[in-house]
């Protein structure tokens, strides 16, 4: 494991935004696993302001999200497909067919999870997974609890979770009851892994996965066994790793 702490949150995100440059530059047909989040936003928007600044070319690249909200479409502003697309994939080179995100509205939602198996294999299997992680240690919509040896499934999202997005939704009722996710084991089959987190919230989980016990308890805990794993975060976010 190896551990980067930012001065602040500008630092954070050009470091973020130039780990994922220069995966694209390494092989310029990665598969890039994306998380969407408040973590994540200003790090793509740093990625897609250097993409033009150095003439990236992401055309041969492919990503998959790593989770999509059941029930929502791709054109509400709060999918997960519709704010990747805002915050990253609209402003970079990318064909657009070349990117994944589960289908939310696939009725029943079970069926996705073969499409989203084949996807992924399609693409070659996933050069880089980008992870962010919730209040809670969950990845993906995979919560507390979670064997670590999951796979593709309809996940219900926690009390927890729902809390922190009630404010995205217009109130903790109004949050979708499940996801469509990869599971912990699908993450874990990334060729590597960068585990991304900033600001004070986050600070007891990244204490938790440099050096809490390994749990299903705080799912996150997991990438520590991941042979390729860079943990980044800002100088809040690890305030109390001493």
């Amino acid at each position: 494991m190896k551990i980067t702490v930012c001065e602040n949150a500008d630092v954070f995100d050009r470091t973020a935004a130039l780990y994922i440059i220069s995966q694209v530059l390494k092989k310029p047909d990665s598969t890039l696993c994306l998380a969407t989040g408040n973590t994540t936003l200003n790090m793509y928007a740093q990625t897609a302001d250097l993409q033009k600044k150095l003439a990236v070319d992401f055309s041969c690249c492919k990503t998959c999200n790593l989770d999509e909200y059941a029930a929502l479409a791709a054109d509400d502003p709060k999918s997960c497909r519709y704010r990747i697309n805002e915050i990253l994939l609209q402003k970079i080179n990318i064909k657009m067919e070349n990117t994944y995100v589960p289908n939310g509205l696939t009725v029943p939602p079970e069926k996705e999870l073969n499409a989203f198996a084949e996807k992924i294999d399609a693409f070659g299997g996933i050069d880089l997974a980008v992870l962010s992680i919730g209040s809670n240690g969950h990845i993906a919509f995979n919560e507390p609890g979670t064997s670590f040896d999951s796979d593709f499934r309809i996940a219900p999202i926690s009390d927890n979770t729902k809390k922190d997005k009630a404010v995205m939704f217009g109130g903790q009722d109004k949050v979708p009851k499940f996801g469509i996710t990869m599971g912990i084991r699908n993450i874990m089959m990334s060729r590597e892994i960068l585990l991304v987190a900033k600001g004070k919230s986050k600070a007891e989980i990244i204490k938790s996965i440099v050096n809490g016990p390994l749990t299903t308890d705080v799912p996150a805990t997991v990438v520590r066994l991941h042979p390729n794993l860079t943990v980044l975060a800002d100088k809040d976010a690890a305030s109390l790793l001493g």
